[in-house]
Parts: C-alpha cells; sequence; structure tokens
C-alpha cells in the first residue's frame, strides 16, 4: 500500500517553490490562491529570503501550496491507500482525500497561520529537536525542564517546545543518552498549550466549512487512528494546534496497513528521513523538485501494478 505524507512547519527554504511555478498552469493556480488569501505565494517561495518565509502566517499556507501543486502533478488520489500529514501537512493531505477543497483548505490553513502567529507574539518561544535518546528518558528530562514533548517523531527524534529560555536550559543540559538538540526554523511553541487562543480562532473558521468523508485512509497525527468522517478531520485540525503531534503513532499504523512505499510532497525530505530510521526497507520518495516526479511515477508503477 502506497501512502502519500505531507511535510509540516520548518521544511520550508528559500526558494524551493521557484522549479514548481514552471510547471503547466502552476503558476496561474498560484496567482489565484494568492488573490484569494491576499497573501503573495510566489514571491515567498521564489525570492523571500529565510526569515520572510520563517513568519508563520507566510510558511503555513506557502508549504500547502506547494504540497498541493506537488500533489496534483502526481495525478490520481486512487495510487494511494491512506494519507497523512504532519502539523500543517494535515491540511495538505485534507485536500488530497478529499476533506476540504483547495480552496477551503487554502483559507483555514491562512487563518491558521495568522492565528498561531499571534498566540506567538504573546511570550518569546520556539522548538528544538532532540536526536537520539529513550524516548520515556527524553520526555522525563523536557517535562523537567518545563518543556512539551510537542513532536513524537520516532526513529530517535523528539522536538521540544517552550519559552526560549527554556530552549537554552535544554541545549545547555541535554537529556541522558541523546545526540545533540537542534534549533528548528519555526516562530513559536506549537502544539503547546501557548497556540490555546489559536484553538478558538480555528474552531469559529471551521463552521464556515463542508468537510466530506476522506476517499482514501486519512491517518490523525493526534493519535495514528485512521478518521472516516469529515467532521471528525476537521475537529481534529482544530484541536491540533495545541496537542503534540505523534508521528510515531502515524508511522505504526502504517506499518500496521501494510506499507509498501511512501511518497513525501514538496517540500520533501524530513518525512522520509524518519521513514527510513522507523520503517526500515520501505522505498520512498521524496519530492524536491518536479525533477523528482519520475521517481515518483516509478514507483508508483512498480507498486501499483
Amino acid at each position: 500500500m502506497l501512502v502519500l505524507v505531507a511535510p509540516g512547519q520548518g521544511a520550508q527554504t528559500p526558494g524551493f517553490l521557484t522549479p514548481w511555478l514552471e510547471l503547466p498552469g502552476a503558476a496561474d493556480r498560484v496567482a489565484a490562491w494568492s488573490d484569494a488569501i491576499e497573501l503573495d505565494l510566489a514571491h515567498y517561495g521564489t525570492t523571500a529570503d529565510a526569515d520572510a518565509i520563517r513568519d508563520t502566517a507566510v510558511a503555513q499556507p506557502l508549504l500547502v501550496a506547494a504540497g498541493l501543486l506537488s500533489a496534483s502533478a502526481l495525478g490520481s488520489p486512487a495510487a494511494f491507500g491512506a494519507v497523512a500529514g504532519h502539523s500543517v501537512g494535515e491540511i495538505t493531505a485534507a485536500a488530497y482525500a478529499g476533506v476540504l477543497s483547495e480552496a477551503d483548505a487554502l483559507s483555514f490553513v491562512r487563518t491558521r497561520g495568522l492565528g498561531m502567529a499571534e498566540a506567538a507574539a504573546v511570550t518569546e518561544t520556539g522548538m528544538a529537536a532532540v536526536l537520539g535518546g529513550e524516548r520515556d528518558v527524553v520526555v522525563a528530562h523536557l517535562e523537567k525542564l518545563g518543556l512539551t514533548p510537542a513532536n513524537i517523531n520516532g526513529a530517535g527524534q523528539i522536538v521540544a517546545a517552550g519559552t526560549m529560555e527554556q530552549i537554552a536550559a535544554l541545549e545547555a543540559d541535554k537529556p541522558e543518552g541523546s545526540m545533540k538538540v537542534v534549533a528548528l526554523k519555526v516562530a513559536g511553541a506549537f502544539h503547546t498549550h501557548h497556540m490555546a487562543p489559536a484553538v478558538a480562532t480555528l474552531a469559529k473558521a471551521a463552521e464556515a466549512l463542508a468537510p466530506a468523508d476522506p476517499a482514501l485512509k486519512y491517518v490523525s497525527n493526534k493519535d495514528g487512528l485512521v478518521v472516516a468522517t469529515g467532521a471528525d478531520v476537521v475537529a481534529r485540525l482544530v484541536g491540533q494546534v495545541a496537542n503534540p503531534v505523534r508521528w510515531d503513532l502515524c508511522m505504526e499504523t502504517f506499518a500496521e496497513l501494510g506499507v509498501t512505499g511512501i511518497i513525501e510532497l514538496c517540500p520533501g525530505g524530513t518525512l522520509t528521513g524518519l521513514a527510513k530510521r522507523a520503517l526500515k526497507g520501505v522505498p520512498s520518495v521524496a519530492l524536491k523538485t518536479p525533477d523528482d516526479l519520475d521517481k515518483a511515477a516509478a514507483l508508483i508503477a512498480e507498486l501499483t501494478v
């Protein structure tokens, strides 16, 4: 079974959207999306610098737009048995599964980005990845420092979130058995209580949505469960901004479902990297540029004969 995955915030790099805009019709689609959400996606995806696209209100719509462009270049969702997204990537996944229209996905993620940016402005917060170490040992150490294990990603990676003072304390005092602590390119302590104000904002925005039930298995990073209804998907999208991401449980679900291959949407690399360590032997393709589409097509053809 092929699984499609969509990356989350921090995967963006300056200029990453540039080659995708050369695909037929892509520039026009992005221009229309930009007008609809009042954000120049083409500018931020091509010429803006790292600091500009680190802004939560910019990064999140940009990532969903890139995911949707690369997903459409793959063709019909019928080749895939399941879909999942990491953090904001869940909105991309919801659109690919038919839960949300592209227009609704972009509108919703714009509201999400603005709401989370506003919540992040209250207190100076951030996130850092802890690489290596036993999960329980790392989590206990984070909690001792007042940090939240905001992303439990599996494959020896847990992302801590909290105030910048707490992040600095973690960098000075790594958990036992861990190799290093790496600061992430995000502008807030996402998936923690610091994001609670954004939940109310998203709940209000969700009232305008008319979600359909997923057309393929939708794996939620709240708990790794397969979600059957569109209403449940949207409810989880709302609450998830203040709850930890359990990507480790998503990968366990992929294994239980019999995953035979994984394709990661643009800007790919992070989730396939985790899968190579946690789902050993499962082939994967990360879509970084349109040049990777041929490799993805080959994997799809091989696994859907």
